[in-house]
């Protein structure tokens, strides 16, 4: 027979034979099966084989059974009775399998109610529920197999319902485990689960919880999760399973209500308890199932089990199946604020915060999403009186996973990530703060603003990553409808996709609560900073460090990613909390609120908030937009106030205009074309509309502050026209418009004066009463050039309030404006914005008269200005009849000074005396003026302003010190570079030169003595030591003036060195020396050697100054040594070196005999008989030359030297020849009369800021 079973036999024939290798013969296989006597090991060999057929080819088998139902009632028999009687379990695997497939494949419920039947019978008579496993695992697995199978059992044949009962009581979870499966199939049916409701409340909820909670083997607690999962699907059942359990102020009064047998939250922490991660995933799904249907119903029953505190333990396993279910489970309880009172998220965040740094590891995007969902959550409703984060450094991990999350490349977690940034940075007000840095929820300092700044850029740059540049760098205003509504663009987010724009609502939530949070902890000392920043160490972890990073990041990021955004779409979320965040930004850095205001204004972002009111708010749509903008334009225009009127500190003013606008700004929410109109608009008569005024003077201030800073978004020729009307129905309705509106209708006028035309006379009248009826002009004055031409324009206004205004204008301006001659300005244009009164002078000459006026009538401070700008007017404006109009006026103006100030040389040196040789700018000016006075004056006053600089003691110690400085202070590293010390130190050594040249020429009595080292002054020339030129200039000077006198003044003492003034004076060392004391007969010839030198570099550099300079020290040291010893002199002036001198000079560019310094030095030479230097073909050389050139045309330099040369010749003993001596004479005659002749030229010149008499350099 088993031959048979596989090999085609005779008995069967072909016909049952199935297509396997080898063959089998299915009516063979029936056969063995059905035979008791056949052993075990052979029925599971055909077993298989039937396994395989049905497997691989089922239609055949079909085909073979399906004609003939007896044969098919005879196998389904034959296997189901082998059921009962096969007690080997691989063997009832396979019959159970092979049944299942068999009715599966034969498609008939006859089959199916066949089954039933027999298993009812079987039940029935079975004494114990031991054999029945069997049958309730193939009742499970046609269940599972079958669609239609549970709803067939259930309604036809439902007393097997009863027996199911019975085997999920009976003790073994074998046969528990079937029964739970086949009970979790009925109840996964919509019709088992109406037809079986009944059976659950009445029977089974109770046996089933009990099976639960006491199962041990993996098995049977799947199989009851899985039965659970299905019966959870139920709200019905879901109330029966809690038992219908108390409201949570009950359950708070009464701790004790879960106590009982296996209530449904104990037994699933049971579960949680197992440390099996399949089972710890089930269980928290099933907790998700039971919440979900009522969270503020059921949730306290699992807190009061303690419950979430094991979800937050799960979360440190591996599992991702097991980590979804719990973030699902504890997504849910947060929705009971029971759970945040019991503490549970105080002790379990540190696990969620471990949980999403190891998540941030897996490849799970929807995992990632609901962790952060799940710690977005908890940071949202967390109790502001429970600390959340107790430990920093659980904060720091948490704001690392943030940014981490932000980062993330999937932009669906970057969404998230960025709503639990928002909620991270919550306002401490709301119930929905920061939870990490709230004040009542540290613990202790320090708070990490290092952290959160990276945290919040990382948030920024990511969005701004996202948003597409802008387009153009048109300002705030123009960004707002620069497409119409019709538009493509704007009839919906267009290009801008949804996820974006929420990605940017967040990301402005978490800008503008880290603002909220920076102005909180401003009033918290303990906040301001690092308590444990070491000593003497600066930390960066600080308050202030992170407001001005926001205020910087904001500038950076914030607002072009925003102005990015509005060039696409607008949505009024959006904008409310980005307007809302920039009006918190005010306070966040106090010290920088005006120039933050300054760059928002002129920005364009008054236009831009007026257009949002405009477009969202009108017929009180959109409250809190309307009260955030209102708010917005309050504060920044406040703030502007502050930052333009720093001349004028009204309190008072501050505060009506600050209610002005609280009041106005909420109901102005109309179109710019709209508000022009009701600046134009008249009130009723016998009615003053206060709401119509507060409309226009609130539209009024923000045009002047808008315009102030560049804002021009109104045509000015309408707003010209606009601005008119207003003050023309102000003034016919007797309204009296505060100072502070005014001045801005004023303003406003004033710069668009241009555009408009201009204003006719009873516009003009209506102004003038205005202005009339102020108790102070100052009260409207804005310091602006544009103002101060509207004023200087008309007539009417010039005449009866140009004074004032221009009183005004100097005023306020800037001292070191006015001074445009110190700066090098290229272009008229640039000259111009230096000082913008030039170009209303030039168009207006007449208005120069009211500045003499100011001159002469005003303080000094306002004079001193008006008389700079008059003097770069006209040294740029060579008008003569401008010239002719004020030199009248400017003589009385003279007059009226030199009357007023006939001690101002005593005054000068008084000023001078308070001073010390560090005031550079003080006392340069002071020095010219002196040195002026001395060399540009009449013989009488010359010798009264020398005995009052000499009787002023004060001012003789102040040179002494400026003298001592020439030593003291160390050279500059360009010598060429005059620097405001050497200037100083110039006109001090000139002018005590020249206090000693006329204190001897005068015999003025000396109250105070100077005193000066030689060595020092003649080391000056000798050595030089990279002193500039006008120095070296004005100490040879000083050396020619105690040349003169021989060394022997009143006013000076010579010292040197090594000496006091009050010390021995030393030995000479050789008679020479004792004959030229106090000079040696080395310093001398180093001396003349260095002058030498001095007329090579003239030749060689070009310098003018030097050369008569240099010519002029030589003779009088000539002279000096004359005096002394003749030996030395004529020595001196023999030196074979001068002849060479005289050919570099004649060897130079003139190569000519007629150059000052070469006619003066062959003069020099000629007065001492130097006949080795010059010879008597040389001196007939330079008389031919002078004959024939012609003397008119000669500089006056060189006529004077060239007469000193030809009287030197006529009075020496050179021998000359008789028609020479005639054209001597000849020559001498018409250099006298050319003399007489010449026009003298300017004498005193400025070199840098030194004043110097050329006559005394040259003389």
């Amino acid at each position: 027979m088993a031959a048979g079973a596989t090999v085609p036999c005779g008995d069967h024939g072909p016909r049952w034979a199935l297509p396997l290798r080898p063959p089998l013969c299915l009516a063979c296989a029936v056969q063995t099966l059905g035979d008791g006597s056949a052993s075990l090991v052979r029925k599971k060999h055909v077993l298989s084989r039937l396994q395989d057929a049905l497997a691989w080819q089922a239609l055949p088998v079909v085909q073979l059974l399906a004609p003939d139902e007896r044969v098919c009632m005879h196998l389904i028999g034959t296997l189901f009775g082998m059921l009962h009687s096969v007690e080997d379990s691989s063997a009832l695997n396979l019959l159970v399998e092979v049944l299942v497939r068999l009715v599966v494949e034969l498609k008939s419920e006859q089959y199916l109610y066949c089954i039933l039947d027999e298993s009812q019978k079987e039940l029935c008579k079975a004494t114990t529920m031991r054999s029945s496993l069997p049958m309730f695992s193939l009742l499970g697995k046609l269940a599972d197999a079958i669609p239609g199978f549970a709803e067939i059992l259930v309604v036809k044949h439902n007393n097997l319902v009863d027996h199911l009962l019975m085997g999920l009581t009976y003790p073994n979870e074998g046969i528990k485990a079937a029964v739970c499966y086949l009970y979790g199939k009925l109840y996964s049916s919509p019709v088992g689960t109406e037809r079986l409701s009944g059976h659950f409340e009445e029977r089974l909820c109770g046996v089933f919880l009990n099976t639960l909670g006491c199962a041990q083997t993996k098995e049977l607690q799947i199989n009851c999760l899985g039965l659970l999962k299905e019966l959870l699907k139920s709200d019905h059942f879901v109330s029966i399973f809690m038992n219908n359990l108390k409201t949570e102020e009950e359950s708070s009064e009464n701790p004790d209500f879960l106590e009982g047998e296996n209530p449904l939250p104990l037994v699933l922490k049971k579960l949680l308890l197992t440390r099996d991660e399949m089972l710890q995933a089930a269980s928290s799904h099933c907790m998700a199932a039971v919440l979900v249907h009522s969270p503020s119903r059921y949730a306290p029953a699992f807190i009061h089990a303690d419950v979430p505190e094991f979800l937050f333990e799960c979360l440190l396993c591996k599992s991702e199946i097991l980590i979804w279910s719990v973030y699902c489970c504890l997504l849910l309880l947060t929705e009971e604020r029971l759970f945040f009172s019991k503490c549970h998220t105080v002790y379990g965040i540190e696990s969620l915060v471990r949980s999403l740094q190891g998540v941030l590891l897996l490849n799970n995007v929807e995992l990632h999403k609901q962790g952060l969902l799940l710690f977005t959550e908890i940071l949202k409703r967390q109790p502001v009186e429970i600390k959340l984060f107790t430990n920093r450094g659980v904060c720091i991990e948490a704001i690392d996973v943030l940014m981490e999350t932000v980062n993330c490349p999937v932009l669906e977690v970057a969404v998230e990530a960025v709503k639990a940034v928002a909620a991270f940075l919550r306002d401490c007000a709301s119930c929905v703060c920061l939870h990490l840095l709230r004040k009542d929820h540290l613990s202790s300092p320090p708070v990490p603003y290092e952290e959160l700044q990276k945290l919040l850029e990382a948030v920024l740059k990511r969005c701004a990553d996202l948003s597409p540049p802008q387009s153009s760098k048109r300002h705030a205003g123009d960004l707002l409808f620069s497409v119409p509504q019709s538009h493509p663009a704007n009839r919906n987010l267009g290009r801008v996709p949804q996820r974006q724009g929420q990605f940017l609502l967040n990301t402005l939530e978490s800008f503008r609560n880290a603002c909220r949070l920076a102005v909180e902890f401003q009033g918290d000392f303990m906040a301001q900073e690092n308590a444990f920043t070491a000593p003497n160490s600066e930390s960066k972890d600080t308050l202030s460090n992170f407001s001005e990073f926001l205020l910087r990041i904001c500038d950076s990021l914030c607002i072009p990613m925003v102005m990015s955004y509005l060039e696409r779409a607008v949505s009024p979320s959006v904008t409310e909390v980005f307007i809302s965040a920039l009006n918190t930004l005010f306070t966040v850095v106090p010290s920088m609120r005006n120039k933050f205001s300054e760059k928002l204004a002129s920005s364009s972002f008054i236009r831009l908030t007026l257009e949002l009111k405009a477009r969202y708010c009108s017929v009180q749509s959109n409250p809190v937009l309307n009260n955030t903008c209102s708010s917005f334009l309050c504060s920044l225009c406040l703030n502007l106030y502050s930052a333009t009127e720093k001349m004028r500190t009204s309190s008072q003013e501050e505060q009506e205009m600050s209610e002005l606008l609280q009041k106005g700004l909420p109901q102005l929410n109309y179109t710019i074309a709209e508000s022009l109109l009701l600046l134009s608009e008249t009130p009723e008569p016998f009615f003053l509309d206060q709401s119509l005024c507060s409309h226009q003077h609130c539209f009024i201030l923000l045009l002047y502050f808008a315009y102030t800073f560049g804002d021009r978004f109104v045509p000015d020729a309408e707003l010209f026209l606009a601005v008119r009307n207003f003050l023309l129905s102000a003034q016919d309705h007797g309204d009296c418009s505060p100072p502070h509106i005014l001045r801005a209708a004023l303003y406003l006028l004033a710069v668009c004066q241009d555009k408009g035309k201009a204003l006719d006379m009873r516009s003009l009248s209506t102004i003038r009463r205005i202005l009339d009826n102020l108790p102070d002009l100052s009260l409207v004055y804005v310091h602006c050039p544009l103002l101060l031409k509207f004023f200087l324009r008309y007539p009417e206004f010039m005449g009866r309030f140009g004074h004032q205004v221009l009183q005004l204008w100097f005023s306020w301006e800037h001292c070191k404006q006015t001074e445009v001659e110190e700066v090098d300005f290229g272009s008229s244009d640039q000259l111009n914005s230096a000082n913008p009164l030039l170009p209303i002078l030039k168009s207006n000459s007449s208005i120069l008269l009211i500045l003499l006026d100011l001159v002469s009538s005003s303080s000094v401070e306002v004079a001193w200005k008006v008389l700079m700008t008059l003097r770069t007017f006209l040294e740029r404006n060579e008008d003569v009849l401008v010239c002719d109009l004020l030199r009248s006026r400017f003589l009385q103006i003279l007059q009226q000074l030199l009357v007023e100030s006939s001690s101002a040389t005593l005054q000068v040196c008084n000023l001078c005396g308070k001073c010390n040789p560090r005031d550079t700018d003080l006392l340069q000016p002071s020095l010219n003026f002196l040195y002026w006075s001395l060399h540009q004056t009449t013989p009488c006053s010359q010798q009264r302003a020398v005995a009052v600089l000499l009787s002023n003691v004060s001012l003789l110690e102040l040179l002494q010190k400026v003298l001592e400085c020439t030593w003291l202070w160390s050279p500059p590293s360009r010598p060429a570079c005059l620097s405001s010390e050497d200037a100083l130190l110039c006109s001090g050594w000139l002018l005590v030169a020249s206090l000693l040249l006329y204190q001897h020429r005068y015999n003025t009595e000396v109250h105070q003595t100077l005193s000066v080292d030689l060595t020092e002054v003649l080391n000056a020339v000798i050595f030089r030591n990279k002193k500039p030129i006008l120095l070296l200039v004005s100490i040879m000077q000083f050396l020619r003036a105690v040349l003169r006198q021989n060394f022997s003044s009143s006013l000076l003492v010579i010292v040197s060195q090594n000496t006091a003034p009050s010390a021995a004076q030393p030995q000479p060392s050789s008679l020479q020396d004792s004959a030229l004391h106090p000079l040696a007969m080395q310093q001398v010839f180093s001396l003349v050697v260095s002058l030498q030198n001095l007329l090579v570099h003239v030749q060689l550099q070009k310098d003018l100054l030097l050369s008569p300079a240099v010519v002029a020290c030589l003779e009088t040291l000539v002279e000096y040594l004359y005096v002394k010893n003749q030996d030395v002199a004529l020595h001196v002036a023999s030196q074979p070196w001068h002849r060479f001198l005289l050919f570099t000079l004649l060897s130079g560019g003139q190569n000519s005999f007629l150059q000052p310094e070469v006619l003066r030095l062959m003069t020099l030479f000629v007065r001492y008989q130097s006949s080795n230097i010059i010879s008597q073909k040389e001196i007939s050389q330079i008389i031919q030359e002078a004959a024939e050139a012609n003397i008119a045309e000669l500089p006056e330099a060189t006529s004077h030297a060239l007469h000193l040369f030809l009287s030197q010749i006529q009075n020496s003993h050179y021998q000359v020849e008789p028609e020479q001596l005639g054209i001597i004479q000849t020559l001498l005659d018409r250099l006298l009369g050319q003399r007489t002749m010449c026009v003298k030229h300017q004498d005193i010149v400025c070199l840098g800021s030194v004043a110097v008499s050329l006559s005394h350099i040259g003389d």
